[in-house]
């Protein structure tokens, strides 16, 4: 039912509709069961409440851009919640600089060890390798333990006539000097000499044809019997040549078996043995050498 009234008054007529204020009943069919009840009654959304502790919530603009920071993609924070604070490359120079310190370590340990060693066979509380002595080279020069100082040597004794020991020894000796030679970039940092336990038969012409054999960097070394025999005794060397020897008469000669490693101030630092195989004894050494120039010590090169 609907009522127009015409009402004058200051402002002119005006029209007002009023709608009827009878209730409105839902007509429903009838039987139906209580799903379909449900289905035909729809509750009105109900408000989302505001969230007071934190009022960027509540704007209907939040982006959350500003939390992602330099993270441009969704890819890129995964990857990062996924490895943590490290990376792959923080992994990678974490065990680069562990694997750096154990070899350092390693090698100064190594270094050190053979510091003592050296130290030890210097001779305190015990006799010492090496001393004193004159011989003569292969141009008749006079040859002292002076002319060792300076560099590393490599002192062998032996003889001429020896059947096999001798030759193997120097074949290895040839062999250290070129390793040796080598590494250094041939700076002759290092000095092998040959010194021969039978000065009756190897006089200078014969040593020099028979080391000329094996290596022409070998110095050759001879004397008179006592000088043999001194030098002998200064390195602990055996020593059975006979003494009064009859031109042509055969005997035998009997030694020691090394090679005497001495450091530039001429002090005893390691044997070679037979055991000891070329490479083995380049590296003792070029280690040696590498020592004493780490340390900052003078080294002849001519």
């Amino acid at each position: 039912m609907t009522l127009t009234t015409r009402a004058p008054g200051l402002f002119g007529q005006a029209t007002r509709s009023l709608a009827s204020t009878e209730p409105r009943i839902l007509s429903l069919p009838r039987h139906h069961g209580p799903a379909q009840c449900r289905r035909a009654y729809t509750p009105a959304p109900r408000p989302q409440p505001r969230n007071a502790a934190n009022p960027l919530l509540n704007s209907k603009n939040f982006s959350s851009s500003a939390f992602l920071g330099r993270d441009k993609t969704m890819g890129e924070l995964k990857s990062r919640n996924r490895t943590g604070p490290f990376s792959w490359k923080a992994a990678l120079l974490f065990v680069l600089t562990g694997a750096g310190m154990m070899v350092y370590f390693k090698i100064e340990k190594e270094r050190l060890e053979r510091k003592r060693i050296a130290e030890m066979s210097k001779g305190y509380g015990k006799p010492k390798v090496g001393g004193p002595f004159v011989l003569k080279d292969l141009n008749g020069n006079e040859f002292t333990q002076e002319d060792l100082k300076g560099k590393y040597s490599f002192v062998y004794f032996g003889f001429t006539h020896c059947p096999d020991i001798c030759p193997d020894e120097l074949d290895k000796m040839a062999e250290i000097i070129e390793k040796v030679k080598l590494e250094t970039k041939d700076e002759k940092l290092f000095l092998p000499v040959f010194i021969t336990c039978d000065p009756v038969r190897d006089t200078p012409e014969v040593l020099r044809e028979y080391l000329k054999e094996f290596h022409p960097g070998i110095v050759g070394l001879t004397g008179t019997y006592e000088q043999v025999k001194n030098v002998c005794r200064q390195y602990r060397v055996y020593f059975s040549t006979p003494r009064d020897v009859k031109p042509g008469e055969d005997y035998l000669v009997d030694h020691s078996i090394y090679f005497y490693l001495m450091d530039p101030d001429n002090d005893f630092v390691e044997c070679i043995g037979r055991q000891d195989t070329p490479e083995s004894a380049a590296k003792v050494v070029l280690e040696h050498i590498k020592d004493w120039q780490r340390e900052g010590k003078p080294l002849k090169t001519e």
